[in-house]
């Protein structure tokens, strides 16, 4: 029973749900609502509530969407990664099926308690997982895109809290970075990707100028900013580089794994932006959680 327990935690990569949790986070401030700010008067508890059920949201239909990632993926890792729990027979296909499929239903479920735009934004979120597992991560330029999509989706889902979506344009920006990811990942098991890590690195720099430019123009936080934007460049273009000189599978998934985790502290920065560097050092607290968990299971 513990190693079924065990599959199936493995599936839902845990390591990478924190940074689900921070997409909310992000949102919630860019939408203006200040977490445990006294500014917010007689609405408390039901800010609170609502930004648990979005957290609970994402990170629903972000587990979903991995183990779904896996059942269709299920043929090829017989043959690339056959000790993961489908392919190794510890969890079986209809299992993992029901499993993933429950995860997003209640990943939509969850956002009900927020209200209707979070609900559709969710419903939106939940068919473009699918879009992507199902069909569009075959493709080497709808995949990124889509992938990149649901990222967006995630961000926008925290701005709905209020039942508005201004400033959903923000959206470009984890868009463009998971794009970027996806990119690397591409050469995830075989290496020889060098291309496509040149691509990312020109990607990741327009993250960083977009997410200054914005805070410059909509805020008076860049001071505030400026560390978390220092902390991200540092964490995704150090391996990025290592990546390109030594381009083999291990130092590529090193730098997909630093990718990934970084958008935490992408999250920061523009938690403190648009609130201010409490609210993101709140968001920063989710890294070494992600970080310890990354090395107890798999992040991709």
């Amino acid at each position: 029973m513990r190693k079924k327990i065990g599959g199936y935690l493995r599936l839902a990569r845990p390591a990478n749900l924190p940074t689900a949790a921070a997409d909310i986070l992000a949102g919630v401030c860019v939408a203006g609502v200040l977490v445990f700010s006294n500014d917010v008067q007689g609405n408390e508890s039901i800010l609170l509530y609502n930004v648990f059920y979005l957290i609970l949201s994402s990170v629903l239909l972000y587990a979903g969407g991995v183990v779904l990632n896996d059942v269709f993926d299920h043929k090829v890792d017989k043959i690339e990664r056959p000790e993961r729990p489908i392919p190794s027979g510890l969890i079986s296909l209809p299992a993992a099926s029901f499993f993933g499929g429950l995860l997003l239903v209640l990943g939509v479920a969850s956002s009900y308690w927020v209200g209707d735009l979070s609900v559709l934004v969710a419903l939106l979120l939940a068919m473009s997982i699918l879009l992507y597992d199902a069909i569009a991560k075959k493709h080497e330029f709808f995949g990124p895109l889509v992938m990149g999509f649901c990222r967006a989706l995630n961000l926008i889902l925290g701005i709905s809290i209020l039942g508005e979506l201004s400033l959903a344009w923000l959206a470009i920006v984890p868009m463009i970075y998971i794009y970027a990811i996806t990119l690397i990942s591409r050469g995830e098991v075989h290496g020889n990707n060098k291309n496509h890590i040149i691509w990312a690195g020109v990607l990741y720099s327009i993250v960083i100028f977009t997410v200054i430019g914005v805070l410059v123009i909509k805020t008076d936080n860049i001071i505030q900013t400026i560390p978390f934007i220092l902390l991200f460049g540092f964490l995704v273009f150090k391996p990025l580089v290592l990546a390109y000189k030594s381009n083999s599978p291990r130092n590529i998934k090193k730098a997909v794994i630093a990718g990934v985790l970084s958008l935490i502290v992408l999250d920061a920065a523009l938690g403190t932006g648009f609130s201010d560097w409490m609210h993101g050092l709140m968001i920063l607290a989710l890294l070494p959680i992600s970080m310890f968990l990354s090395k107890l299971t798999a992040v991709t």
